[in-house]
């Protein structure tokens, strides 16, 4: 089968395409999986650029999410039948093969059936982001109705689904954004209020938009600036969640206010064998089906490129000026 291997940690140019063998069904409770799109997300440029999480895991296939039609079962499966078309975020770390293949192989319970409403591409653009606004929003920030969130780069692949996820549950969304254009996008999820960074001061703007109050709930996709910026702006006993490493913090004026400081990585469960995590993540995309289907939830695809191009989507992911999610299609 075409797939794209990574031999070594690099720039872009280490993604060769290459025929390898289809991966086979060692389970009876697993599926076989041909691949019609993989999303790529931050993650997948990371692990090319400074290596995978396994010693030995060199050549590796990379993409977490997968989207495509069930080919063959295992005698034991009963969730799912041939010709069905699932999602699902699996593989892709160095381990387990990634999505960047025309098949792939996955145990029952961690592929979820596709909304009905969308094609191949959208539903590989939206597991691993999905899952990780989730678990940032409602498992870690515990955000209720009523509440005021500022989502970090609302444009992103993250961000634009934590803004409706927000939305959903009732909050007041401030976002952070570059330009108008990315304004306008927000806007068109259901932003309430956009801070353009690169012309306004995000503390006072923050400050300003909730009556010297901050935000309840601050939602960190950026890194350790953002996630320092953030703390004057966060309200007395609010929370702060990042998916990023924060680096070095002077933590003072967060105690002075009581902050609850929280991690998202909804890779552990994959990373560190967790069966009963994995069984929750898959109920997040169960949900998020039903929003989707009922016209709730929408996930942007802001461009799609064919399998080979692999590279070419690592290089747009890092020039940081993308919109919504990047797709390979088979």
């Amino acid at each position: 089968m075409k797939a794209i291997l990574m031999p070594e940690a690099g720039l872009c140019s280490v993604l060769t395409p290459a025929e390898i063998d289809q991966p086979a069904i060692s389970s009876s409770t697993a599926i076989k999986v041909k691949l019609h799109a993989a999303g790529v997300n931050p993650i997948d440029t990371k692990l090319r650029g400074r290596g995978i999480f396994y010693e030995d895991g060199l050549p590796a296939v990379l993409g977490c999410d997968g989207a495509g039609e069930v080919i063959e079962i295992g005698n034991e499966v009963d969730r799912f039948k041939l010709g069905d078309k699932v999602w699902f975020c699996h593989g892709g770390l160095g381990g387990d093969q990634g999505n960047y293949a025309e098949y792939q192989v996955v145990e029952q319970d961690i592929a979820r059936k596709m909304p009905d409403s969308i094609d191949y591409t959208s539903a590989a653009a939206a597991p691993l982001v999905l899952i990780t606004a989730w678990e940032a929003l409602f498992d870690r920030a515990r955000l209720q109705s009523g509440q005021t969130i500022l989502i970090h780069a609302g444009a992103g692949g993250v961000g634009h689904v934590a803004i409706q996820l927000a939305k959903i549950h009732g909050a007041r969304v401030l976002t952070t954004v570059s330009s108008d254009e990315k304004a306008k996008f927000v806007k068109s999820l259901g932003a309430d209020e956009t801070i353009n960074y690169k012309t306004e001061n995000l503390v006072d703007r923050v400050n300003e938009l909730t009556n010297n109050q901050g935000a309840d709930v601050v939602f960190d996709t950026v890194g350790p600036e953002v996630f320092k910026q953030s703390i004057p702006c966060t309200a007395h006993y609010g929370d702060i969640v990042t998916i990023l490493d924060p680096g070095t913090v002077d933590f003072k004026e967060a105690r002075n206010r009581n902050i609850r400081f929280s991690f998202t990585l909804m890779l552990t469960p994959m990373l560190r064998d967790l069966p009963k995590a994995r069984a929750h993540q898959g109920e997040i995309l169960d949900q998020c089906t039903q929003w989707i289907d009922q016209g709730k939830l929408d996930i942007k695809v802001g461009q799609q490129l064919p399998l080979e191009q692999a590279a070419q989507a690592h290089e747009l992911i890092e020039s940081g000026h993308t919109t919504g999610k990047i797709v390979l299609t088979m």
